[in-house]
C-alpha cells in the first residue's frame, strides 16, 4: 500500500496496551507510524493518536497513568471528587506544544458524538491549540462517568466519540486498527476479557498488558508487514 491510516479505539484505562504496541512499531518499523496519512482515535484512543501526531512520548498521555488519582478514593473513578475530564485537560495544557494544532491539522482525525442527535463527527482541522484541546476533551467525555454537562467545540456540545464510532476510518481497507480488546482489529489481543472502567491494575498486570501490546504488534508486522513493504526482523 502506498497510503495508509492508523486508528486507535477507545480503551478506557488500558491505553498502556498502546504503549507496548507502539513501542514495538517505532522500534522495528517507525515508518509505519511516521508515514501514515491519517492518525485517528476515539475516546481515550484519541489522546494516543494526538501524542503520536504531535511527537510527544505516548506515556505522557496514557489515561492509565492518570488512574493513580482514582486509586486514592474508595469509589475510584466514581468518587464525586474525581474528575477525569479535568485531569485530561490539565495534561493537554501541560504537554501539548504551542504549535500542536499546526502539527495535528490534516493528519489527526478525532471521533466525536454530537449530543443533539447522537451523530458521529470526524474532526481533522484545528484553528488553535485551544480548539485542539476542546476536541480531544469532547471525545473523552463519557456521560455520567465524566459528569452531566458535556464540553463544547465551536459552540456545539459533544460527547465520547466511541459512542458513535469507536474506530475512525475502520471501513477503509488501508486503515491499520489498534484495540486493547480481542476482536477483528489488526493489532489486538487474540483472546481475553475487557473492562472499560477497570483501573486497579497491579504493576505485574500492567507490565503484562504492555508486553502483550508489544507482542501483538510484532505478530502483525510478521504476518502482514509485506502489505506495507515492511520488513521487521524475524528473530
Amino acid at each position: 500500500l502506498q497510503v495508509w491510516n492508523i486508528s486507535f479505539a477507545g480503551c478506557g484505562f488500558r491505553s498502556i496496551y498502546y504503549l507496548g504496541a507502539l513501542s514495538c512499531i517505532l522500534q522495528q518499523v517507525p515508518q509505519l507510524v511516521h508515514g501514515a496519512s491519517k492518525i485517528c482515535g476515539a475516546s481515550s484512543g484519541c489522546l494516543v493518536a494526538a501524542a503520536v501526531t504531535v511527537g510527544i512520548p505516548i506515556r505522557e498521555f496514557t489515561v492509565h497513568g492518570r488512574s493513580e488519582f482514582a486509586r486514592k478514593h474508595t469509589l475510584g473513578v466514581f468518587h464525586p471528587t474525581f474528575s477525569l475530564l479535568h485531569i485530561v485537560r490539565h495534561s493537554l495544557l501541560e504537554k501539548l506544544p504551542a504549535d500542536a494544532h499546526l502539527r495535528a491539522s490534516g493528519k489527526l482525525c478525532v471521533s466525536l458524538t454530537r449530543l443533539a442527535d447522537g451523530k458521529n463527527v470526524l474532526v481533522s482541522e484545528f484553528d488553535s491549540r485551544e480548539e485542539l484541546i476542546q476536541v480531544l476533551t469532547c471525545s473523552c467525555f463519557f456521560p455520567v462517568y465524566c459528569g452531566f454537562t458535556p464540553p463544547s467545540y465551536r459552540g456545539v456540545h459533544y460527547m465520547d466519540g466511541a459512542l458513535s464510532n469507536n474506530m475512525p476510518l475502520f471501513e477503509q481497507r488501508n486503515t491499520i486498527t489498534f484495540a486493547p480488546f480481542s476482536g477483528e482489529s489488526d493489532i489486538c489481543p487474540r483472546e481475553g476479557t475487557f473492562n472499560f472502567f477497570e483501573v486497579h491494575y497491579g504493576n505485574v498486570i500492567k507490565r503484562r498488558i504492555c508486553h502483550n501490546g508489544y507482542m501483538d504488534a510484532l505478530h502483525f508486522l510478521r504476518e502482514r508487514g509485506e502489505l506495507f513493504h515492511l520488513h521487521p526482523p524475524h528473530n
